[in-house]
């Protein structure tokens, strides 16, 4: 700093130190600080690794904007700064704060420097007493020296407004009162002020009371006060019937501060009674309605101060033959409501109570009874309206048949207590009918009894309305299906010639279905559920579940499958069809029988039995047109010589190893031919052929079929050898190949 002369050394010197004096005032008013700045910062400086040079103090208040006034509800920071001789912010250097313990509190009282050299406490009032004027201080330790800053800071204290209440209840009216009943609710109005005594808007006022004695509107409690100040509820009694004294208070919070108010009160029962019921319409038409009115009254006047409940009870209501509201509030101190006639048919009673409300009340409501105007067949059992032949019996089927019918009025709603009588359409139907008469129950309903004779026929039952000229006629009941016959029963097999004498059934597949049909002595198809029994000397028959089977519409089927045992054992098992009554099973090579039977109810059982093929997979011989010689497999056969324009046509008859049928669906077919045409094989598969009534087989009972092979088509004539198989291929694929050969002449 350059230095000024004026006159003499003296005054170079003083103006010297007041300069100084004045950059020390100027670093204070800034929160300056102090050190000294000689001291080397490390060489280079740096934010790290540096000796503090300075220590500048700052005090920020929340917003971080500089403040020296410091309150219980306004703290400040101490922010304190330590930088070294070039500058740079000293990282990680620990700071001391320092402050007048009775005036100021700080928290923490050390604390280390941030990367930028800063280190930060809170500083609050030491008490809310505490007043008057300090200074804070930050202090750096180094090793040679103690380097400081400062800064000045005053106390405010902080003065809690308080919130001033007082309540007051007051009639409808806006007098003073504290005599509370259900007849006069009070208003509770609490006045809120502040410490200046005006009024305070917004406050939140909590009102509270015995609950035992009175209720509040709104229901809480709570609520606000408006411009004036004020906050209101509406005070009224628990119920009718209460009685006694209690207090109110009034509660509201300012500042952390809650002020109260309190009034006492006084509740009064109030003495209701009802006044007369009143019916629209005094005499209903069936099923007609009217509004009931009921009046609540305190002394002779309606009491409407608050809505009451009123119950209604009716015993047609009770009995589901009306409907009226059961709870009725009463609106302006009336209870109204509608009730609606369900054809109770009877004067119906009317009584209403009310809690609070001394006595009841009762009035009679003269009711019309319904007219009856048609009579409905309803329903017959059994559903499919089918009865059996007296003593024919049969599985899960009825002799009798019970008919319902239901009686209804005017608007198709039933109608309980009539008299019904019943008679046959056809007096001269041969049918037993039981009771002849009866009263509807609560439904309208009633019901007879028809039992079958000994004849079929179908008949139907008329239902009459006794005096009232109403009469209906039941659906047609037939009566029919008596039990299996002899006669009647029929055995079927869906194939005759079966694939199982060499081959097991393909897994769970069948070789066969095997179908029963049964009817009675009329004609007419057995009751569903006939059961049938089922036995086979080869293979197996019959279902899984059952073994048998039982009817539906008068038959039913069970499966077939070819498996052990292969060979049939004549009358083993031993059935009713090859028993005394039967005849003995056919003693033929591969034949096997399946019987069926069933039973009347009595000791002689009904039954049929049916034979058909067990075949082989491989044909045992193969006879070329009526020849006595089978052909091979292992040698050519020669059909000789035949002119190039003329079909050769030879007829193939094949048997299985017991002369018998191939399986039916074995393929006949012409294959690997060679300088020739196929004309086809007729018929190209083995048809169902069933054996012969002969308890003897026949010589052969094999198949035959025409082969038709040409000279090649579209060529000129060209003698020569042809060659081709004819190739026997079964269901299971197993197939048999026998070779010719024919030569063509040009002749």
């Amino acid at each position: 700093m350059r230095n000024f002369s004026f006159g003499n050394t003296c005054w170079s010197r003083v103006s010297n130190w007041l300069a100084l004096l004045a950059l020390g005032a100027l670093l204070a008013a800034c929160g300056g600080g102090g050190g000294d700045p000689t001291v080397d910062g490390g060489g280079s400086g740096g934010a790290t690794g540096g000796v503090a040079a300075t220590v500048g103090v700052s005090l920020l208040n929340a917003n971080g904007q500089p403040s020296n006034t410091v309150s219980a509800n306004a703290p400040l920071t101490v922010r304190a700064q330590v930088l070294d001789k070039n500058g740079a912010g000293v990282a990680n250097a620990l700071v001391a704060f320092g402050v007048d313990a009775s005036l100021a509190t700080l928290v923490p009282g050390t604390a280390l420097t941030d990367a930028k050299g800063i280190a930060s406490v809170t500083m609050r009032p030491a008490s809310n007493a505490a007043s008057g004027a300090g200074k804070v201080t930050a202090s750096v330790t180094t090793a040679t020296a103690t380097i400081s800053g400062e800064a000045n800071y005053q106390i405010s204290s902080t003065v809690t407004s308080k919130a001033s209440i007082g309540v007051a209840l007051l009639t409808a009216s806006g007098s003073a009162s504290n005599a509370l009943s259900s007849s006069a609710p009070l208003t509770a109005v609490a006045t809120i002020k502040d410490q200046d005594g005006k009024p305070l808007p917004d406050a939140l006022v909590v009102f509270a009371t015995d609950n035992a004695l009175a209720i509040m509107s709104p229901s809480a409690g709570t609520t606000l006060s408006d411009a004036k100040g004020e906050a209101r509820v509406i005070l009224r009694p628990v119920s009718l019937a209460v009685g006694g004294a209690g207090t109110l208070t009034a509660a509201v919070v300012m500042n952390g501060t809650t002020s109260t108010s309190a009034i006492n009160y006084v509740v009064g029962a109030t003495t209701l009674a009802f006044g007369n019921i009143v019916f629209e319409s005094p005499a209903l038409e069936a099923y007609g309605s009217t509004q009931v009115a009921l009046d609540v009254l305190s002394g002779s006047v309606k009491y409407t101060d608050q809505s009451l409940a009123v119950n209604f009870t009716s015993s047609c209501v009770t009995a589901g033959k009306a409907t009226f509201a059961s709870v009725v509030q009463t609106a302006n101190g009336s209870a109204r409501a509608v009730y609606r006639d369900l054809g109770c048919g009877v004067n119906d009673v009317i009584s209403a109570t009310a809690s609070g409300v001394s006595g009841s009340r009762s009035a009679v409501l003269q009711i019309a009874a319904p007219q009856a105007a048609s009579i409905q067949f309803y329903s017959a059992l059994p559903a499919d309206k089918s009865i059996v032949i007296k003593g024919e019996g049969g599985l899960l089927r009825s002799e009798t048949a019970s008919l319902k019918f239901r009686v209804f009025d005017t608007f198709n709603n039933p109608l309980p207590g009539l008299k019904v009588s019943f008679s046959k359409a056809d007096p001269n139907a041969e049918v037993d009918l039981n009771p002849v008469s009866g009263t509807t129950d609560a439904n309208g309903e009633v019901t007879t009894s028809v039992s079958s004779r000994s004849t079929p026929l179908s008949f139907r039952i008329r239902a009459t309305l006794d005096g009232k000229g109403v009469s209906t006629l039941s659906d047609s009941i037939v009566v029919s299906t008596g039990t299996p016959v002899q006669k009647a029963f029929s055995l079927a097999i869906s194939d005759s010639n079966v694939e199982g004498l060499n081959v097991d059934a393909n897994g769970s597949a069948i070789s066969a279905s095997v179908t029963v049909a049964m009817g009675d002595k009329f004609g007419n198809p057995v009751a569903d559920g006939t059961p049938v029994a089922f036995q086979s000397n080869v293979g197996v028959v019959g279902s899984a579940s059952k073994g048998g089977c039982n009817s539906v519409n008068g038959a039913c089927s069970v499966d077939f499958r070819a498996q052990e045992p292969r060979v049939p054992t004549p009358n083993t098992p031993a059935t009713v069809c090859n028993g005394p009554l039967g005849s003995s099973d056919s003693t033929r090579p591969g034949v096997g029988t399946i019987c069926a039977s069933t039973s009347d109810g009595s000791a002689v059982p009904i039954f049929a039995k049916i034979n058909f093929f067990i075949s082989g997979s491989r044909p045992a011989t193969a006879f070329l047109n009526g020849g006595g010689a089978s052909l091979r497999t292992d040698a050519v056969t020669d059909l000789g010589v035949v002119s190039w324009n003329v079909p050769e046509v030879f007829a193939l008859q094949i048997n299985d190893v017991n002369n018998n049928p191939m399986p039916s669906g074995t393929i006949v077919e012409v294959a690997n031919i060679v300088r020739a045409t196929n004309g086809g094989v007729s018929p190209a598969t083995v048809q169902k052929t069933f054996p012969s009534a002969s308890s003897l087989p026949p010589m052969y009972q094999g198949t035959s079929h025409l082969v038709t092979i040409t000279s090649p088509s579209g060529q000129a004539c060209a003698a020569g050898v042809a060659t081709f198989n004819v190739n026997i291929t079964t269901p299971h694929l197993l197939t048999t190949s026998y070779p010719f050969k024919l030569t063509f002449t040009c002749q």
